[in-house]
């Protein structure tokens, strides 16, 4: 029983429990699709079913990482299937239970104003934006919201980060950001505006069928 019931796994090295940061973040990316798209249609067609079965289905794989078992969490089981062939990148467990807790607490306030009380309103929609960044940052950039958290409160405990980024040591030449890589991203934004102001009027036109184009049967 418990080998069943336990958090993180042994691994030769490490003095705590640990997980796969790469599972960890295959897992993230497929539920932020699933919620991604569950907003969506909320947004453009007003219905709330498909939401509210992913908020179900969140919730229940997020109790079984906190309260049993990340090692049969459905979700972790498929993104450790998806990463099989990378090598593990270990994080360690707490934190990673400590940013799971408030999932699991998230999940949970959603399920009930949407679920249970069926209902919708800006704290479910602030709620669901909470859960999209937090998974969005662990699968586009490997950072860990929640362990952030862990870190205030148990600053002394944190081991073993994605990336080292607990890390007391700095950082090496080519993880350093210049002031002229700055001035390129403010430039670009710049670009960005300026396009928006100067092409709006042009890309707002509706596209033609190509085979229309093709055949010069298009309406001028």
């Amino acid at each position: 029983m418990n080998n069943i019931i336990q958090f993180g796994e042994k691994v030769e090295g490490y003095n705590i429990p640990v997980l796969n940061e790469r599972e960890i973040r295959a897992a993230a990316g497929i539920l932020f699709l699933l919620m991604l798209v569950a907003i969506l249609v909320v947004i453009f067609i007003g219905d709330f079913t498909l939401l509210k079965y992913t908020v179900t289905i969140f919730l229940t794989d997020i109790s079984i990482r906190v309260f049993i078992n990340p090692k049969y969490s459905p979700f972790l089981i498929i993104g450790r299937w998806a990463v099989r062939n990378q090598v593990p990148e270990y994080v360690g467990a707490p934190q990673k239970k400590f940013a799971w807790f408030i999932g699991f607490g998230l999940s949970s306030l959603i399920f009930i104003l949407s679920n249970v009380v069926n209902s919708y309103g800006p704290i479910t929609a602030l709620v669901c934006l909470i859960c999209l960044v937090f998974l969005f940052w662990e699968t586009a950039f490997g950072i860990c919201l929640g362990c952030k958290f862990y870190g205030l409160f148990y600053k002394d405990k944190v081991q073993y980060c994605p990336g080292e980024v607990c890390a007391k040591e700095d950082r090496q030449a080519i993880q350093k950001t210049s002031k002229a890589q700055w001035l390129i991203v403010l430039g670009f934004a710049a670009y960005i505006t300026g396009m928006v102001f100067l092409l709006n009027d042009l890309y707002v036109i509706p596209p033609d069928n190509l085979w229309d184009i093709i055949q010069g049967t298009t309406t001028p």
